[in-house]
């Protein structure tokens, strides 16, 4: 069943995404244009991930009842209503209103589509399959930054917000034509555990540390990446878009071998392996003084999410077996949620009060924290 029909939900994540991907760098400039402060900047970005995080559990919970293709259609129908949000927003707390209100659509897209791969993926390939999801989801989320750079050069932001819109709309058509509803495992189905429960796991717990730590990262590179590149070193927003679509379409071609990887060696050293070169990658960006260097470590960064997430992914479907793969997918994406809430959080303040280059010494340290938590957790 699943080489039937993992090929149109990997369509409708790469749509989707692609989409997503697009405001990248536009996001922190248009904020700034706004009037936004390094914190301001940072609560926007952190309002989708505190509104995703809140949506989740509940929509992962309701996903092991009710089924997947319901949620995953309603959760892309209205990302693609609420991006033109964006074009309506004149003011920063419009702005943070509008991401508020998209990270809750965003809770019930990828974290669903995550658990519709887990009830399908054969014993003994979750690491691959995994793989294959990650790499529709990070090549979508890797063009788009490129694209959205030259459509905001040549024809303004407000065409590149209506394309998000109009390319998760797309996505919404192809789950809801062509996706069959999940067959989700029995055992899952029937257990219908609690979170707190999930929470006795150390597997669980490890998962959800590491995950929280390299997100945080994630956040931070994000947000900051376009600032320091484009203020600091004065590049365009295609240049921008370059850096952030090689560190991710790079990932996402690394996924394609890091999910058979992740299911022939070692998936707790993998993912310390991966966190550990995270931290080098942060740590070296406030060293990048021009648009050649500041490439070859947005390169190295993509191996730390290579190594580790198809690793990590696969973990989670192991224990999705266990907890119901709807509530377990959705703990290992609030891990995600948080730690991109809090590193715009927190790196908005370093920013303001220290300088630009800390914010990212402060996320390659949290990636240090991430990998020792895994290691404690799952020893």
């Amino acid at each position: 069943m699943i080489k039937k029909v993992f090929p149109i939900l990997a369509l409708s994540i790469f749509s989707s995404m692609l989409g997503v991907g697009i405001v990248a760098p536009l996001l922190p400039l248009y904020a700034e244009n706004l009037g936004a402060t390094g914190i301001w900047i940072g609560i926007i970005f952190a309002g989708f991930s505190i509104s995703r995080t809140i949506f989740m559990p509940i929509t992962g919970w309701l996903s092991d009842r009710w089924g997947r293709k319901l949620l995953l259609s309603i959760g892309l129908f209205s990302y693609s209503i609420i991006s033109l949000g964006y074009i309506w927003a004149d003011s920063v707390s419009q702005l943070t209103l509008v991401r508020l209100i998209n990270g809750a659509t965003a809770g019930m897209i990828i974290p669903i589509a995550q658990a519709y791969v887990g009830d399908i993926s054969p014993e003994g390939e979750e690491g691959t399959w995994m793989g294959y999801f990650n790499a529709a989801f990070f090549a979508g989320f890797g063009f788009g930054p490129l694209i959205g750079g030259i459509l905001t050069d040549h024809f303004g932001m407000n065409v590149a917000f209506s394309t998000m819109g109009g390319l998760n709309l797309l996505a919404f058509l192809v789950v809801a034509l062509f996706l069959p509803e999940a067959r989700q495992r029995k055992m899952a189905a029937s257990l219908h555990p609690s979170f707190s429960e999930m929470c006795t796991s150390g597997m669980i717990k490890g998962l959800f540390s590491f995950r929280l730590a390299s997100s945080l990262g994630r956040g931070i590179f994000a947000t900051f990446l376009p600032i320091f590149a484009g203020i600091y070193i004065g590049l365009s927003p295609t240049l921008i878009g370059v850096l952030l679509a090689v560190n991710i379409l790079l990932m996402s071609l690394f996924q394609l071998y890091g999910g058979h990887i992740a299911d022939r060696f070692n998936r707790r050293t993998l993912i310390v392996i991966g966190g550990l070169t995270n931290l080098a990658f942060l740590a070296l960006i406030p060293l990048g003084s021009n648009f050649w260097q500041l490439l070859g470590i947005c390169a190295l960064g993509s191996l730390g999410g290579a190594v580790a997430l198809p690793a990590a992914s696969a973990l989670a479907i192991e224990e999705g077996k266990r907890f119901g793969m709807g509530s377990t997918m959705a703990m290992f994406n609030m891990a995600f949620s948080i730690g991109m809430a809090i590193g715009p959080l927190l790196s908005g303040v370093l920013a303001d009060v220290a300088n630009i280059n800390s914010v990212f010494y402060f996320g390659a340290s949290m990636s240090l924290v991430g990998a020792g938590l895994f290691i404690w957790f799952t020893r």
